[in-house]
């Protein structure tokens, strides 16, 4: 399924505006969750960049610093279009701190260097901040009325279409893949046609559930997560009241599943509607999943934007401010705004 395809939360947006306009339109500062300790055998880089993609500048950074791009981690990629800022670790155990002052790159500078006991690996980090500049919106008080929509009830968590690679392509080899119709040798691909294929299950879950208005529901046997953590519990017949109280409230988020070889996690009335997506559409890409030992994990189905706020710095201009948990897309909460020209 491709994002246009996707149910909208709110109805089809009408508003038309641009995004992206300039690399200064989107601008991203990482919140690891935590500071680095300050000593230890890994450097740690806190730097900003400007149309340069995460991997090319860890490639320079191990360049300036006289070691193996592979000892060069970070917590995750960053939109090449864009002013981003982020933390890259260099593992120098023994060796002295590079001056950085010294580091040049076009479009990029060093805003702080430190030390940390512990390598910094993929996916550990709390979230994103993210500053958005729309231009040209032809709609302001719509505009106005979804924000507010959102700030209250937030939007779907659907995987941004960078996940699926250009046309698709990574859903569609997976699909390949999995009917036996090519082979995959190579671990990287392997690992983006899964992770393409689990997602737009994902985001066909979560559609389906708005068509039928279930985005807000919760069903017997639903898989259900406390806002802001990764654990969830299976909602029992007796409870579906009480929870649906606390999911109304904002403290519960219903989830979906990210399918891999075992049980999905949900039971019941849930179970059926999930195993119904299943069946229906995605049959083929079972067996692969089973295959390859991919572990079932849940997310959930809701986004809530947070520290959302905005301001209009002229009559056609807007500037948004909120943050993201890790994992989740801007482009999911721009989605639900406006239609891009």
């Amino acid at each position: 399924m491709v994002m246009n395809e996707l149910a909208y939360l709110y109805g089809t947006p009408q508003v038309t505006g641009d995004y992206k306009q300039n690399f200064e339109d989107f601008i991203v500062r990482e919140d690891l969750g935590f500071e680095p300790d300050g000593a230890g055998e890994h450097v740690m880089v806190y730097l900003r960049k400007r149309d340069c993609n995460t991997t090319f500048v860890a490639e320079h950074l191990a360049k300036f610093a006289g070691i193996h791009p592979k000892n060069v981690s970070y917590a995750g990629l960053k939109d090449r279009h864009g002013v981003t800022e982020q933390w890259f670790g260099l593992h120098m155990p023994g060796k002295e701190t590079p001056d950085f002052s010294q580091f040049t790159l076009e479009g990029c500078e060093v805003l702080t260097v430190t030390r940390q006991s512990k390598k910094l690996r993929t996916g550990v980090l709390k979230g994103n901040y993210f500053i958005l500049v729309l231009r040209n919106v032809s709609n302001k008080e719509e505009l106005e009325a979804r924000l507010q929509q959102i700030q209250q009830s937030g939007v779907p968590n659907y995987f941004g279409e960078q996940r699926f690679g250009r046309d698709n392509s990574n859903i569609n080899n997976a699909l390949l893949w999995a009917k036996g119709e090519i082979k995959v040798k190579d671990r990287n691909k392997r690992s983006f046609y899964l992770s393409a294929a689990r997602s737009a299950i994902f985001n066909d879950m979560v559609s389906e559930r708005i068509i039928r208005q279930l985005d807000k529901k919760v069903l017997t046997g639903d898989a259900i997560q406390l806002a802001g953590r990764g654990s969830w519990f299976v909602v029992k017949a007796d409870e579906v009241e009480q929870v649906q109280t606390r999911l109304e409230a904002n403290e519960l988020r219903i989830t979906a599943p990210m399918v891999g070889d075992n049980a999905l996690g949900s039971q019941l009335d849930a179970l059926s509607f999930e195993e119904s997506c299943l069946i229906e559409k995605w049959q083929p890409l079972l067996s692969l999943f089973k295959q390859e030992r991919v572990e079932t994990a849940r997310r959930a189905i809701l986004l809530q934007p947070e520290q959302l706020a905005w301001k209009w710095l002229d009559a056609q201009t807007i500037e948004l401010n909120f943050w993201l948990n890790a994992g989740s897309y801007a482009t999911s909460v721009l989605r639900e705004l406006m239609q891009q020209k």
